[in-house]
């Protein structure tokens, strides 16, 4: 299991390779079937003027905030307090009370811009998928996780610095390093596909 990762990473890659390889060979064997290929200018044109657009998703932001607030509610303690099952003390219930609060507080707020009448996180039409507030879900409830879990971590005495808190916030980017090298090679495969198919 240890190799796994580098190997599918390294697959990811020669599958890539193959691919160009495979839009010039059917190019060029079948001239009407509307394969593009990749080596041709307009594929270099396109591989190299759209790759930080092809890259530039909602979804790698997606993964970005919830990695941030993944790692935050991890060193904050609160997955191990639930997970412990011990007896609160003082300063642990205080802060289950007030982080549970905020956190309340933002999903409250949601609630009030998305179903009340005339919403302003609703679509033109009235409709929740597509709309802004399906597009907001998951920065808006990660901005929510971290802020519960900074409140908590501070209360609790978890986070004891200002170092504390900005060490937690990074923590769930390093842990999702893997993911984001993930990405940008299944994003790759899948947009040359579009681009040599569609």
């Amino acid at each position: 299991m240890k190799n796994f990762w580098p190997r599918l990473a390294l697959a990811l890659f020669v599958a890539e390779v193959l691919l160009i390889l495979l839009s010039w060979l059917l190019s060029a064997a079948l001239p009407a079937s509307g394969v593009r290929s990749i080596l041709s200018g307009q594929g270099i044109r396109w591989f190299m003027g759209h790759f930080g657009n092809i890259l530039a998703t909602p979804q790698l932001s997606w993964l970005l905030l919830a990695s941030i607030a993944a790692g935050c509610l991890k060193c904050c303690g609160f997955l191990a307090l639930i997970s412990n099952h011990s007896f609160l003390s003082y300063r642990e219930r205080r802060a289950v009370f007030i982080s549970g609060g905020v956190f309340l507080f933002c999903i409250l707020a949601i609630v009030l811009l998305t179903f009340m009448p005339h919403a302003v996180l609703r679509s033109a039409t009235g409709q929740l998928f597509p709309s802004p507030f399906s597009y907001s879900l998951i920065p808006v409830l990660s901005f929510s996780i971290s802020l519960f879990s900074i409140v908590y971590g501070l209360i609790a005495g978890t986070f004891q610095t200002l170092r504390d808190v900005y060490d937690s916030l990074l923590y769930g980017i390093r842990w999702a390093a893997p993911f984001f090298l993930f990405y940008i090679l299944f994003i790759q495969i899948y947009e040359s596909l579009m681009f040599i198919f569609y």
